[in-house]
């Protein structure tokens, strides 16, 4: 795998540590165990993988080595480099706009953009149309992509689905950069509708094996469908892919329902002929980072912590698998942390910051599940543990840490 050249303020002392220990030990990740750390008063289970993946640090690499190689010129991000304040701030603080926000709405108007300009895709990729317009104003679309090479890899997939005359179905949210963007690629090369769950999944189930009428598809999936896609014929032969930081386990629930609503519609026997196999598509990184998270709800804790940018999609589905378990607590860096008394955290389900009272436990000794998402450095779990630590007058020593 390859190695990356990122910022030392990204690094890590004591995740690295953590990390290189257990990649020594289990270097063909078969070993989803939670790695513990044991200070008496105060216990940390740490998930197997968290953190920064591959897609990730290419991109923050690229936007780095961009500002470095072009003093004096504008440079602009298209949006947000990734889902994590830290590392967008940072980027902004180094002289980088952002053109759009992260649901495409402009905040630097197309016309202030000249050829003289320096133009990062980030890693969710962009639209079609987006590329052509910057192709047009003669900024290099190709030097600075940051596109994340599984996300091109979903894209890929696609095209080939469309060749071979399925229909593709993308799992994902409408309005991520990521769906977006994959929606524009794959539109191009096969009828597509973009499904957001498992409740949605079971909506075009029902339209597949004729429970409900092809009108109701057009009012249910408005402007998540590609141009004159056609029921009746568009949905005879499917495949899934998805945006690459949803639950892989979900996607492929909903690749099983539609694949027996296929079987329903059209018998077991010809089902090759209608429905694909996409496995190959889900992220490496998400399948581990979730497998590890779900190896860390088997633990007995008193509470999680879930380290990330509250618009993170990834982070969001550890969260989800976490907070079944344990009091989960989703904050975006250390300084949430107010005190051993109260913590500041993000709800999924208002979409609010919220304040919880008393949340570590008055016990001889708290546990505490740890896990962070894809695009939040280590050195920000760092500070999370010292944080929690210095609630308790420990400190992680340095010269060499135990786990058992």
């Amino acid at each position: 795998m390859k190695s990356f050249e990122i910022p030392q303020q990204y690094r890590s002392q004591i995740i690295s540590q953590i990390k290189a220990a257990r990649k020594n030990e289990d270097p063909r990740k078969q070993d989803f165990t939670a790695t513990e750390l044991d200070f008496g008063p105060i216990r940390f289970l740490i998930a197997r993988h968290f953190g920064f993946c591959y897609g990730v640090e290419n991109a923050i690499e690229i936007a780095h080595k961009t500002i470095d190689e072009n003093p004096g010129k504008r440079i602009f991000l298209l949006s947000e480099m990734i889902h994590n304040p830290v590392v967008n701030a940072d980027l902004q603080e180094r002289g980088i706009n952002f053109i759009m926000d992260n649901y495409g709405s402009q905040l630097i108007t197309w016309n202030e953009i000249t050829s003289e300009d320096v133009v990062i895709i980030p890693a969710f990729g962009t639209t079609i149309d987006t590329e052509r317009l910057l192709t047009e104003k003669g900024i290099d679309i190709v030097k600075y992509n940051t596109t994340c090479p599984f996300v091109e890899r979903v894209w890929n997939k696609a095209a080939t689905l469309g060749k071979d005359k399925f229909t593709v179905v993308i799992h994902g949210k409408a309005q991520h950069e990521e769906t977006r963007a994959t929606f524009s690629h794959t539109i191009n090369n096969a009828p597509s509708v973009i499904v957001r769950n498992l409740d949605e999944a079971q909506f075009l189930c029902e339209v597949i094996i004729g429970i409900r009428k092809k009108e109701e598809f057009y009012s249910f999936f408005e402007e998540k469908y590609s141009p004159s896609f056609d029921v009746e014929k568009d949905l005879v032969k499917i495949g899934v892919v998805n945006q690459t930081t949803m639950l892989a386990s979900e996607t492929q629930a909903i690749a099983n329902m539609l694949r027996e609503a296929l079987a329903k519609k059209h018998g077991k026997n010809d089902l090759s002929e209608h429905y694909a196999d996409t496995r190959d598509t889900l992220c490496y990184a998400t399948n581990d980072n979730q497998s590890a998270t779900i190896a860390l709800a088997q633990e007995n804790a008193d509470l999680a912590i879930v380290i990330g940018g509250y618009n993170s999609s990834n982070t969001s589905h550890l969260v989800e698998l976490l907070e079944d378990k344990f009091p989960t607590y989703f904050v975006s860096g250390a300084n949430k942390i107010i005190s051993k008394k109260e913590i500041v955290h993000f709800n999924l389900h208002t979409r609010k910051e919220i304040s919880t009272l008393e949340y570590l436990p008055e016990s001889e000794q708290v546990t505490i599940a740890i896990t962070s998402g894809a695009s939040c450095p280590d050195s920000i779990v760092d500070a999370v543990l010292n944080r929690l630590l210095s609630f308790y007058d420990e400190k992680i020593n340095l010269e060499g840490f135990s786990r058992k």
